[in-house]
């Protein structure tokens, strides 16, 4: 037998926990003196507390971790349900570190209100051009929405062009359209000089005037650029036709150094 405080220090836990633990019948002492009232407790209920700690630190609480010990959930399962919760932290992580640099972002574009001169912004035209595309759809047309299907799409259209043995002709092209629902489906290409494969073949239209700038860094970071590009179509009397075509000039594996163009098409307010 142990004290309880000899238990607790055993079972890596508070005395006060222990305590906790008695009063809501989760894991009562294996004797409890009448007289001094003092708690003892056997080396075989470390197995019961290990289960309870385990599940409890998994996010359940207490009565929820009583129903499932109730069910004698084996270690082999306690393994499942640690990998789901694993699963779910390691999603959730990734949504708050996504949330986090759409702030940062925001915060960036803020400090950079008014500093891109109107020199960056250079209208041109954008001739027709045939590309290999695959598409898909995203919830909106939110960084953190867009960024988990443009980079899977491209990884996958790559694969399959080089499969083909298709020879690209010039830098990747992103554009996206509004769906009626507000979701945007995604378009992810490669110019190349094809008539079939496992792909979308897919004639660009020519863009008579587009406002076109160049944006350095990750994409996730554009949002100045952008609305750099937005102030200038305004203010020099032109409107938008559509969502911008994003051309990946340079991609290196260090995001940080992407050049990208911008081009959106527009026509005279």
């Amino acid at each position: 037998m142990f004290s309880i405080g000899d238990f607790a220090r055993l079972g890596l836990v508070s005395v006060r926990m222990l305590r906790h633990y008695d009063a809501i019948g989760l894991l009562r002492p294996a004797k409890v003196d009448p007289v001094t009232g003092y708690r003892s407790y056997q080396a075989a209920q470390l197995s019961r507390l290990n289960r309870i700690v385990a599940i409890k630190d998994l996010g359940f609480t207490l009565e929820q971790v009583s129903t499932i010990l109730d069910e004698k959930v084996s270690a082999e399962e306690l393994h499942g349900m640690v990998r789901l919760r694993r699963a779910q932290l390691e999603a959730q992580i990734s949504a708050d570190l996504a949330r986090l640099r759409g702030v940062e972002t925001r915060l960036r574009t803020i400090e950079t209100e008014g500093r891109l001169g109107a020199a960056e912004v250079v209208l041109k035209s954008v001739s027709p051009v045939r590309v290999a595309e695959l598409s898909a759809r995203a919830v909106s047309y939110e960084t953190e929405d867009i960024g988990p299907v443009i980079g899977p799409l491209f990884g996958e259209l790559c694969r399959r062009v080089e499969d083909a043995g298709v020879r690209v002709t010039g830098p990747g092209v992103a554009y996206y359209e509004q769906e009626a629902d507000g979701s945007i489906m995604v378009h992810a290409c490669l110019p190349a000089a094809v008539d079939s494969g496992d792909f979308t073949i897919v004639d660009l239209p020519r863009i008579d005037t587009a406002a076109t700038i160049i944006h350095q860094g990750a994409m996730e970071a554009a949002g100045p650029t952008f609305q750099a590009l937005a102030h200038w179509i305004e203010e020099n009397g032109f409107r938008a036709l559509d969502l911008a075509r994003e051309v990946s000039l340079h991609c290196p594996d260090n995001r940080d150094e992407w050049v990208t163009e911008l081009q959106m098409a527009v026509t005279p307010a």
